[in-house]
Order: structure tokens, then sequence, then C-alpha cells
């Protein structure tokens, strides 16, 4: 039968799914409950448009009891996730012009052929990094049911009315719509690293894998060429110490076995079906001397097999490959192998063996068996992913890194004072350490707990390249980076294991890499690269390996100057350290840590990348992926496949185009933007950090204590016991202003800045004609959209200081007005998003379904803080942050 394929409408999958809910929560709670909740909802919906009575949505929700709010609260969750899957539909069927195909076509309109954008991308580096970082509010479980209905609604798409199964598509979907409905939203145990690990893995094995391959096969049409493997996969989990105690050496060596079990066992599934597919007989094809020998390895007597040496050479391959599955796990593979073999010592003798079969069988029929194809697509994972599946990255803040070397120096005489040295002094004791080959820990001396903690990391990293090679683990980041200093102390810790050996400065087999954080150390960095360069041994190392990585945090600046600040300074410090790294002709590689939230850098990855400025990319780019954002990009692989095929597109766009750079605008629009930037900061650090009572105020107003009892991850919501805003971490700022619905660290300070400017058509000009300051403009509009100054003056009413509330309040709702009144001037528009009509739509779709769970989450909040010690209370506030993040589709 022939399918008929149905135009993807986001409104009506919204009312398709919505009414399946609808006949969920009938069926499983009961018509009096779906009348409660459809009356509530109906109440809110008029409300927003303007034609009810506004004490209605108040006398519903009293209406309701403890059992009916969670109820209720779940209904709204689910209805939003379901819109969030339609928009997320909607919005893979818009999405045009992203796709390397398209990009190649695009280049070649600049005179930039295929054969140019080969070779760039064969010297290219794309890395997508996985963080464990805790802004993923909905358990994994609640994410398979909603892939598995996306998966069923690409079927209805098709005109099918049966899924694959066998099931009717519409009941399939009902089902897991009920699924949904029972299955719970709330984690009860908080995770620990071994979870965290599990549940990347599900990513990198279940989608990766498969998803990659497939693209460079796509790649390598488009391109008519076979690229090295530029887009590779990184990770955090289980190397990210950075105010985690949980992360030890053990959790470095689980992330890396697991990894490694994971990808082996897929090459062992591989191969299994390899061997079934090669089936030529030497008497009706030849086979190379490279492929008749591996099959005498084979150890096969089979006499069915005799004249099928192809078959006999998988099956030599797969021996050694389970000899060493055995050799990395320390037990059998699930499917055994049939003979003993050589453990492979790398990946690439592994590849060896694979693309002799592929030469091997290009020698006759005019190649057509030599390409693509299942051979084609293990090698290129083979090398895409060798033995470790993701590259690991190490991280750990400076000052552990500081108190460290302090200690081994104190304990080898070395130095009694370290730490009371000044800079100078520092940078020349660590060259002089690092230039000696003696080592300065002992077995036989006694050390602080956190100096062992860290060599165990250094030595199971050390350990980790010999059993799964370099890539395994290639960079060492540093967090709250300085100085000099502090990359050279890591240089030292890696030295006691011997991944630096002073004999030979430039095979330093880990690279480090800074993370500048605050406005401060962004306006540092590129000094500080300059003085890095500068060291002869650090140079020798950068040009042995081809390049420096710089990593650059949008997190930690915004916390620390606000939005506009950080933004503009992020912008700025990258086109400085472009320069310093010109100067000593160093290729530069950028990390950008973004997060999911626009006060955290999040937004179209796609734009981020095209946005940056000239010279910063050069091919190279890694991008931190984390919390819900992981879910929403890579949570099936039609959507992985288009997010990845995305990065690439942005990279190659940004590496390669002659057009002028999108993220460069005159040397008066960057006056406007230092101008702009110092008023915006004056105004945000004034607010936040100057202002008395301010920390109480935001403590109690926002249900950050309330958010840090969620189990969303393995790490502390702060990095010490202090309750300073400097000392808390970005996530959980960011996530208890988007629940109060302030959303203030994405815009305050900015419209005290853009107010007090003095040409207002110089902003106007810029917000036409200059992409950086568009980009960043489209982003604060969004977040004012999605705030709501008459909701979050109703968390007010938690403060116990009402003349301190009113009076911080009055200086927010202030600055929210003055922002909103300057956007609309400089956009020349009369409300929010008038210019941009989906996503209008979309946040106003969203707003009749927040604001009853806001209005629930105070009163519940106001109950559980009076001391109320109802289990459903808890249950609730939880349930009501988790609910609205999925409708905000913001949370860390």
């Amino acid at each position: 039968m022939n399918t008929v394929v149905k135009p993807i409408t986001q409104n009506a999958d919204i009312r398709y799914l919505g009414k399946l809910l609808g006949d969920v929560i009938r069926a499983y709670g009961g018509s009096e409950l779906f009348q409660r909740i459809e009356g509530i909802r109906a109440s809110s919906v008029d409300r927003y448009r303007g034609i009810a009575d506004p004490t209605a949505l108040a006398r519903g929700l009293d209406a309701l009891n403890l059992d009916d709010t969670l109820a209720f609260v779940r209904s709204f969750m689910l209805f939003s996730m379901l819109a969030n899957l339609a928009e997320d539909r909607q919005g893979r069927l818009n999405e045009s012009g992203h796709d390397v195909a398209s990009t190649l076509k695009h280049l070649a309109e600049q005179g930039i052929s295929a054969e140019q954008a080969a070779v760039l991308l064969d010297h290219s580096l794309i890395v997508p990094v996985l963080t464990a970082h805790p802004t993923e509010v909905m358990r994994k479980s609640m994410i398979d049911h909603r892939n598995h209905i996306a998966e069923l609604m690409r079927h209805r798409d098709l005109g099918r009315q049966e899924s694959p199964e066998g099931d009717d598509i519409e009941r399939a979907i009902l089902r897991q719509i009920a699924l949904l409905w029972q299955t719970r939203p709330l984690r009860r145990e908080r995770l620990y690293v071994a979870d965290e690990v599990e549940i990347a893995l599900t990513y990198l094995r279940d989608i990766f894998l498969p998803v990659l391959p497939a693209l460079y096969s796509r790649w390598e049409r488009a391109l008519g060429h076979r690229p090295k493997s530029f887009l590779r996969l990184g990770s955090w989990i289980g190397g990210d110490r950075d105010g985690n105690p949980n992360v030890v050496a053990d959790s470095l060596r689980l992330a890396l076995g697991r990894s490694s079990q994971s990808v082996l066992e897929s090459y062992l599934d591989h191969l299994h079906a390899l061997g079934q597919e090669l089936s030529l007989s030497t008497e009706l094809a030849t086979a190379s001397d490279a492929v008749m020998a591996l099959a005498e390895q084979s150890a096969d007597a089979s006499p069915g097999r005799a004249d099928e040496p192809y078959r006999r050479a998988v099956i030599a391959i797969y021996n050694r490959l389970a000899a060493t599955y055995q050799r990395l796990q320390g037990h059998v593979p699930p499917r055994p192998a049939s003979a003993a073999g050589e453990p492979y010592a790398t990946a690439d003798a592994l590849r060896a063996d694979l693309v002799a079969l592929a030469l091997s069988l290009r020698e006759g029929g005019a190649g057509l068996l030599a390409t693509g194809g299942a051979l084609g697509r293990l090698i290129r994972a083979v090398e895409t992913f060798g033995f470790h599946l993701a590259t690991l990255d190490l991280r750990q803040n400076s000052d552990v890194h500081a108190r460290v070397v302090a200690d081994l120096l104190k304990v080898a005489g070395v130095a009694n004072d370290y730490l009371s040295l000044d800079e100078a002094g520092r940078v020349e004791l660590l060259r002089r350490e690092l230039a000696s080959e003696r080592l300065l820990a002992s077995p036989f001396a006694s050390y602080a707990d956190e100096t062992k903690s860290e060599l165990s990391i250094v030595r199971a990293a050390a350990q980790a390249h010999e059993m799964y090679g370099p890539a395994a683990i290639t960079t060492y980041i540093i967090s709250k980076c300085e100085s000099v200093s502090d990359m050279l102390e890591v240089n030292v810790l890696l030295k006691e294991a011997g991944l630096y050996r002073p004999v030979d400065p430039g095979a330093a087999a880990i690279m480090v890499v800074p993370l500048f954080e605050t406005i401060g150390d962004l306006e540092r960095s590129a000094n500080i690269m300059r003085a890095w360069l500068a060291l002869p041994e650090i140079r020798q190392a950068a040009d042995r390996r081809g390049y420096q990585e710089v990593m650059v945090g949008y997190s930690d600046s915004n916390k620390d100057g606000g939005y506009l600040t950080s933004v503009w300074s992020l912008n700025r410090a990258t086109r400085e350290l472009a320069a310093a790294f010109a100067e000593t002709q160093t290729k530069m590689q950028i990390f950008h840590g973004r997060g999911g939230a626009v006060g955290r850098g999040g937004g179209s990855s796609f734009d981020a990348i095209r946005a940056q400025p000239t010279g910063t990319v050069q091919g190279r780019i890694r991008i931190t992926e984390q919390g819900e954002v992981i879910a929403a990009k890579y949570g099936t692989r039609e959507g992985a496949a288009l997010n990845l095929e995305s990065i690439a597109s942005a990279t190659l766009l940004s590496s390669a185009s002659t057009a002028p750079a999108p993220a460069q605008g005159p040397s008066r629009y960057a006056q406007a933007m230092d101008s702009i930037s110092k008023g915006a900061f004056r105004a945000y650090r004034e607010l936040v950090y100057e202002t008395d009572g301010f920390k109480t105020f935001f403590r109690q107003m926002t249900p950050l204590l309330e958010i840090a009892e969620l189990k969303i991850g393995s790490r502390p919501a702060s990095r010490t016991k202090s309750d300073r805003i400097e000392d808390l971490r970005a996530i959980p700022w960011v996530f208890s202003w988007a629940q109060a619905r302030v959303m203030l660290p994405g815009w305050y300070g900015v419209g005290h800045a853009l107010h007090s400017f003095p040409d207002q058509a110089l902003l106007q000009e810029m917000a036409q004609g200059w992409p950086f300051f568009k980009a960043t403009l489209d982003n604060l509009e969004m977040v004012l959209a999605k705030s709501d100054m008459a909701i979050a003056q109703r968390y007010t009413t938690l403060v116990q200081d009402a003349a301190l509330a009113e009076r911080i309040f009055d200086r927010i709702r202030s600055g929210w007005t003055q922002t909103h009144d300057c956007l609309l001037g400089i956009t020349g528009q009369s409300r929010l998003l008038e210019k941009n009509p989906v996503l209008d739509a979309s946040i106003r779709l969203r707003l009749p379904y927040i604001e009853p769970l806001n209005l629930l989450q105070v009163e519940l909040l106001k109950r559980h803080r009076a001391g109320e010690t109802d289990a459903r209370v808890r249950e609730g506030i939880q349930l009501s942050i988790n609910a609205v993040a999925t409708a905000l589709r913001n949370s860390g």
C-alpha cells in the first residue's frame, strides 16, 4: 500500500497530542479530575485572551486538594513536554541550509570549491562535549517515552496506520502517553557519578555511534572526497572535578572503562554482521595477499568457508578484537571468539586490517564493493571513536592545583612557602622543576588527602593512555585560571605521572587549557596567553601539537558581570586572543563553555558559531553540551544528525567563507559596545553585589534551596560552603531566577545602559547592520518575553522582610520596564517578538500553562517554609519546578 506523507503542522500536532493526553487523564484520573484540570486550563487561556473573570483561575486553584494539585501539575508538565515535542518536529521540518551539502553550494557561489572545503575539513576539529551539569530535570524514563512518541509521530506523518511492530499508530501513541502519566517524574535518589556515566553512555552508544558514520557517508558524497574524521566526541563526565568531590580516580576509570566496553561491543557486533555479508568466494572473486594472510590467522577449519577468505579474515579480526576486549575489560565479550587471537595494541592497528579488506575489495568490479556499506562505516567508526568512544577531559580549579603543588614542594624540601611567592617567583620555581627529571612525590612520604587524590587522577590518566591510547584523554582544563603559574602547576602534576617529559616538552601527552570565566579573566586572557606562548618549552609543545586551546566560560562571566557585558567581553576576548596567537603564528582553538539558558550562553549553536569574530574559528571549535540541551538536541538519531550537521556547517562557513565576518562591525560599533557594556556592568554589579540585603532577597524570593534538593546531579550547588553569590554555581543562579519568572541574569543592566547611551540612532543602525548586536538583542528579547513581573511579584511575598522585598523588587521591575522599552525602540516594534511570529506563538502557547504552575509553586513554598511536613507539599514543589522548567524550556 502506498503511503501518503502528511504535512507537519505544529498546532495540529499540539491539538492532537493534547486531546490524547486528556483522554489519558480521564481514563486514569476520572472525569471529575479531568474537568477540574480542564476548567483551570480554560480559565488561564481565557485570562490571557482578556475574556475571562480574572478571579476564576484563583478559585479553580484554591479548590484543588493536595492530591489533585499533584495531578494538575503533572498534567501541565506533560502537556508542555508534548508541546515541546511538536515544536521540535516543526523546527526540524523548517530547518534548511544548515547541512554540509547546502553549505558547499553556498561556498561555491563565493568561489570556494568542494576540493578547497575538503582540504579545510581535513585540518579541522569539531567536538561537542557532553557534561554532567545538572540542568536536566526530567528522568531518562520520561525522555525515552517522549522519544518513542516522536518516532511514532514520524510514522504517522508518512500515513502509516501501523507501527513497525504492527501496533495501531494512534493506540501506540496513546499507550506511550499513558505510560508517561503513570511514570514517576521525579528522581527519589540523588544521582551519583556512576549514574551520570551511564546516562551519557545511552547517548554515546545509542545515538552518536550509529549516527556519525552515517553522516560521514553523506558528507563524503557531498564532497566527492573522503574527509578525515574532523567531528569527534568529547565528555567531562567522570573527569570534571571542579567543585565536585565525588569525582575521583575511580570515576575516571569507570567512565573510560564503560565507554571502551560499549564501543568495542559495537565493533564486535558489526564484525559479526560483516562476516555474514562478505560471502565472496575465490571461485568468483580475488583476494589480496593481505586478506589471505588474515584468513590464515583465523584458525577456522570449516570446510564450508574454505573458499571464503574474506569471512575467514573477518573471523581473524574478530578473534583479535575479542582478545583486546578481554585485555581491557578483564572478561570475555558477550559473544566469545572462536579461537585465541593477539590483542590489538592500538585502534589504528584494527583499522589497518579493516582497510586491507577494503583495498582488496576495490581491486575487482570497478570498486563497487570497496566504498561505503557496512565495512566503510565500521572503518569510519574506528577512526572516529578509537577504543575510547569519547575523549574525556580533566578539569579542576586552580586553587586546588596551587595547594597540591605547594604540598609536594614542601614535602620534597624544595620550597616551604610556595603560596607566598609572587607570580614571577612561582613561574621561575615551576619552570625549574619542569626542566628537572626528578619527581617530587615519594611513595614513602605523607601528603594531604587532596594531594593524594589529585596525584591518583593524573596516574589514572597515564594508565588510560596505556590502555586506550592517547586520544582517550588529551586535555586538562583549569577553572579559575588567572596566570601562567596556574598552567605550569598542572604540568608539574602531569610530570609526576610521566605525562610531561622534561627531556622532550614538545611531546606533552596532555594539553593544559586555561578556562577564562570572569569578566576580569577575559580581559586579561590575551596577555596571559602571550606570556604562556613566550615560554620556549610551551611554544615547542604547541608547535608539535599544531595548536593551543583556550576555553572561555559563558556562565560565570554572566553571573559576574551580567548578560550584555558577558557576551561583549567574550567577543572582545576571542578577538584579542586571535591577535595574540597570530603574533606567535600559533593556531588557536576556542572551547566555548555554553549552557542551555541565555544567561549561560544558550541559543542556536549554528548562530553562535556564525557570530564568532573573524579568525577565531579556523576550522577548530569545541562546545559544551549539557543538561536538558543533550536530550533536546541528541535525544533521537534524527535530531542528533540535524544538530551535528548544523555545527559542522556553521564551522565550515565561519572558517571558509570569504564574505565579511558577521561578528565584526565598524570600529564605532565596538566603541559603542564598550560604552554600553560598562554601563550595564555598573548597573548589574550595583544591584547584585553592592545592594544591602540582596543575597537574602534572592535566596528567599526564589526556590534556590528547593532546587538544590532536586536529585538531578552529583555536584553540590555551591563550590564551597559559603552562601555568597560569588561562590554559587551559575546553574542554580540562572535556574532560580527562571522559576520565579524574573530571568534576571538574561537582561538586568541592559536597559540602564541602552537608555543612557546618547546616540539612539546608532543603536538602531547596529541592530540592523551588525549580526552580533542583532543576535544579542534577539536573545534578550526572548528572555524578556518569558519573564513576567506580575508573576514575579507573587514570589516577593516569600521574602520575610516586606520592606526589603519592595525596595529591591521595585528596582528590578523598573529595570525590566526600561529594558523592554529600549528594546522596542531600537528594533522598531510595538510589542515583544512582533518580528518573530514563530517564537511569539510558541511562548504565547505556553504562558497560560505556566502561570497556574507558578501560583501553585508560591503557595506550596509558603507552606513548606512555614514548617508543613506533609510529603505531598515537598513533592508538589519539586514537580512544579520540573513543570515550569519544561514549559519555559529553560532550567540552568
